[in-house]
């Protein structure tokens, strides 16, 4: 999925795991094509690259990193390096292997060619694509916290902020359920699209560009028996009150994209509109909230 130009240049930054999704973030504003690098298993430090054609514009890149910064309260260094195609893709390749994840599901990349395990649910992603491929802690707890409320059956589902397209693809198959993919990133969209037809899943995959919970699509299809919102922190805290107007009662929200420290923040959020800690995930710093209206 790499853009091919006459030229082109890699940035990338070097951070701690707890800031890699909002610098992940930062680097995809202008970057086609992003990879995750874990080069220290240790002290958990990735080095995010992202590819660009290098007469490609970075208004939005400063502002994006600043923010990640803000965010995070952690500052990483943008550096840049000229790079060829077949090289990095190489790399990526090398360092997206097979996942399992929980007790359901194999998370395959398309060069590694089709397969599957018996008794689990293989989503095959684009290993240039590394939002959201399953790697990181967040995407995962959310993955295993699907697999904790599938008794409840529910029947009208979103993912909210769906990147990849990975957990509205899981909860499409393993729920044989049509789902609304949403997000403010036309890239995701695109991506969700593509994957969703990778993995046989158009007709149950809805990918919709929307800015937030006043969305028409979103509000028509409400009210939710199932929300996935795999985001920050501090956004899930202010859309409290919307998650739980467009819930259906008894509905279940999976809340991600936080820190084991933000965790009692964002669960006192919910609380005061009447959301209930059902269970919680933990995938190394990363925490996966279950609520119930």
């Amino acid at each position: 999925m790499i853009r091919h130009a006459t030229r082109l240049e890699t940035l990338f930054v070097i951070v701690p795991e707890d800031a890699l999704e909002p610098y992940e973030a930062a680097l995809s504003t202008v970057c086609g094509t992003i990879g995750l690098f874990l080069i220290d298993e240790n002290a958990r430090i990735w080095r995010i690259e992202g590819v660009k054609d290098a007469g490609a514009s970075e208004e939005a890149l400063a502002p994006a990193l600043a923010l990640a910064e803000l965010v995070t309260g952690i500052s990483s260094e943008l550096n840049r390096e000229p790079t060829e195609a077949e090289g990095w893709l190489a790399r990526t390749y090398s360092s997206f292997p097979e996942q399992l994840v929980g007790k359901r599901f194999a998370i395959r990349g398309t060069h590694l060619g089709a397969g599957k395990i018996t008794g689990r649910v293989t989503l095959r992603l684009d290993a240039g694509v590394a939002f959201g491929s399953g790697e990181h802690g967040s995407t995962r707890g959310c993955l295993r916290a699907l697999e904790k409320i599938l008794h409840k059956k529910p029947r009208r589902l979103l993912d909210l902020g769906t990147g990849s397209g990975i957990l509205a693809m899981a909860a499409a198959s393993l729920l044989h359920r049509k789902i609304l993919a949403t997000d403010i990133d036309p890239w995701s969209v695109r991506v969700t699209r593509q994957n969703a037809a990778l993995n046989g899943l158009t007709p149950l995959i809805r990918p919709v560009l929307a800015t937030g919970w006043r969305h028409r699509a979103i509000k028509r299809a409400a009210p939710y028996d199932l929300v996935f919102a795999n985001i920050l922190a501090r956004p899930l805290c202010k859309m409290a009150r919307d998650l739980a107007l467009h819930l259906a009662p008894g509905g279940v929200a999976i809340l991600a994209g936080l820190l084991a420290s933000q965790e009692r923040m964002v669960l006192a959020a919910h609380r005061r509109h009447g959301l209930k800690l059902l269970a919680r995930v933990c995938e190394g710093n990363w925490t996966c909230l279950i609520l119930k209206k």
